[in-house]
């Protein structure tokens, strides 16, 4: 008996971590389970990211109006053709007090172009509000169902470290009674501790997506954290060829790009404008005084235009339409190179669902039945001699090990989904 106690003091070295661990489950369990719909709304009303790229929005949009409007006209005054002697303003024929007003106008065309250059700036931030919209949006739905796998798999390590734990005192009491062997309850122990271990990685993984989740809902107080409610799946209908279609016409990413490409053919219709000059008008008023004699003269009026000469092509206008040539190519690149990826990767993920999917329905209607009830068969057989101990532990690991696959393709599924629906372009409001 000397030698069974020694078997039984082993485990109490893990009761204090146990009861940690337990602990900080019980509180994540204590709290109300958040649907991601809720989080998803309060996500889009206080994401920092969120707010910064709607207030952008707006600075672009006020940019537009701006961009065809016409330079401030210029307002001068002054005295023209002045004599240096005494009382000037009487003295000579062309003396005078002058006030003017000139406004420079650009060649026709071009006050159109840079309000359409605006105006598709705009419409491609305006997508990439959306696009930062669904990325925080994807980002929330994947550290959820990370969170919900990490939950779910600390309760189904509890549950497999009880039912260790029960099969360890069944291998007690038959070692007490001189059936088992030291072996038996050895094995159950080493067991037990793995389960504890695993507990711990658990424990220490969970506040990260905790603080993940908080960040991606913009809380500035920590306050209660959500608590993911149990995996599920339901299955829906994937199809490549429909699902890029829908990225090419909805993908804010992609429609981003579209307007840049728009906006930099714009560009290059405004740099070609500058081979065509604008124009300087300007119109002024001169009031003369009466002669020494008191001959009478009259006023003035001057009205002149006056147009730049955009004679510096070689050195000036041609290398700006190149730049403006060379910007546009970029962007077409940018967004065949961006469809390209999408595709690739909605390939990819289509494949992640499919294949995670097939695994949950094989797990809950073949293999973990059947694994079940080879579980209490062994049971059964053990306490009657017809089978040993360490059968009876591996067959309850490779449980263990199933339920832990099923739950991870459970999760894997549904990030599948939110990956899918990111690179689809969804709207989320």
């Amino acid at each position: 008996m000397r030698g069974h106690e020694a078997i039984v003091d082993k485990t109490e070295p893990a009761v204090l971590t146990h009861a940690v661990v337990q602990k900080a489950f019980a509180a994540s369990a204590s709290h109300h389970e958040t649907l991601l719909p809720d989080l998803i709304a309060e996500a889009l009303e206080n994401n920092p990211e969120i707010q910064a790229a709607q207030q952008e929005r707006e600075a672009a949009r006020q940019r537009i109006a701006p961009a065809q409007a016409l330079d401030d006209p210029m307002l001068e005054a002054g005295v023209i053709n002045a004599p240096l002697a005494s009382s000037p303003f009487n003295r000579e024929d062309m003396t005078m007090k002058m006030i003017g007003l000139s406004q420079r106008l650009p060649f026709p065309g071009k006050r159109g172009l840079r309000q359409e250059v605006a105006s598709k700036d705009a419409e491609a931030i305006d997508q990439g509000y959306h696009e930062t919209v669904n990325r925080v949006v994807h980002d929330l739905k994947t550290v959820y169902f990370d969170l919900g796998l990490t939950l779910e798999m600390i309760k189904l390590v509890e549950k497999n470290k009880q039912t260790l734990e029960h099969f360890l005192r069944i291998a007690e009491e038959r070692y007490r009674v001189g059936q088992g062997n030291q072996a038996d309850v050895l094995k159950a122990q080493t067991q037990v501790s793995r389960m504890q271990d695993r507990l711990l990685g658990l424990a220490r993984e969970q506040p990260a997506f905790e603080a993940e989740l908080i960040r991606a809902l913009g809380r500035i107080t920590r306050g209660e954290i959500p608590v993911p409610v149990s995996l599920q799946t339901q299955e829906i209908p994937l199809v490549l060829e429909t699902l890029q279609q829908e990225a090419l016409v909805q993908r804010p990413q992609l429609l981003a790009l579209q307007s840049l490409i728009a906006r930099n053919e714009k560009s290059v219709d405004l740099a070609r404008k500058a081979y065509y000059p604008d124009f300087d008008v300007r119109f002024s008023y001169g009031q003369r005084d009466n002669m020494l004699d008191g001959i009478r003269r009259d006023d003035m009026v001057s009205m002149t235009v006056a147009v730049n000469l955009p004679v510096w092509r070689g050195s000036k206008i041609e290398p700006r339409i190149m730049e403006a040539q060379a910007m546009r190519a970029q962007t077409v690149s940018l967004y065949q190179a961006q469809r390209n990826e999408i595709a690739a990767r909605l390939r990819q993920q289509i494949a992640m669902a499919e294949q995670s999917l097939k695994s949950v329905k094989l797990y809950q209607s073949a293999i973990l039945p059947q694994a079940k009830l080879t579980v209490e068969s062994a049971l059964t057989a053990y306490q009657v001699n017809r089978v040993d101990f360490l059968t009876l532990l591996d067959n309850q690991m490779t449980v263990f090990d199933y339920e832990a696959n099923l739950i991870a393709a459970m999760a894997n599924y549904n990030k599948a989904l939110a990956e899918i629906d990111w690179l689809a372009g969804k709207k989320q409001h």
